[in-house]
């Protein structure tokens, strides 16, 4: 059972991020798929699993690769502005909209 917490998601599908911890440590990549119920993160060439898969009617079988998803704990949002890891902060704009920005650099994320 997936149990629904109060964590705030601060990254979105599209970002690059930058792994924090764990065996992929210092790779990047850009988030394919956000989990907001497990607080997950799926993020390309990152967490590399290998499934052996038996041949079947309609599959040839071997060993399939694919990414595993991390949680969102373990990542940082690379800064668009310098290239390094930053955390995420929120304002907003005069015309009213709420964006999301770069703490490191105080860049906007969201155009």
């Amino acid at each position: 059972m997936a149990t629904t917490s109060n964590i705030k998601m601060r990254v979105k599908r599209g970002d690059q991020v930058v792994v924090l911890t764990g065996r992929d440590k210092g790779k990047s990549g850009e988030v394919l798929r956000v989990d907001r119920e497990r607080n997950r993160v799926l993020v390309q060439g990152v967490n590399m699993m290998k499934r052996h898969q038996r041949p079947t009617q309609t599959s040839p079988g071997g060993i399939n690769e694919f990414e595993a998803s991390i949680h969102v704990s373990n990542v940082a949002l690379i800064d668009p502005d310098t290239r390094k890891p930053t955390r995420v902060g929120y304002k907003t704009l005069d015309d009213g909209r709420k964006v999301r920005f770069a703490k490191r650099s105080g860049e906007i994320i969201d155009q």
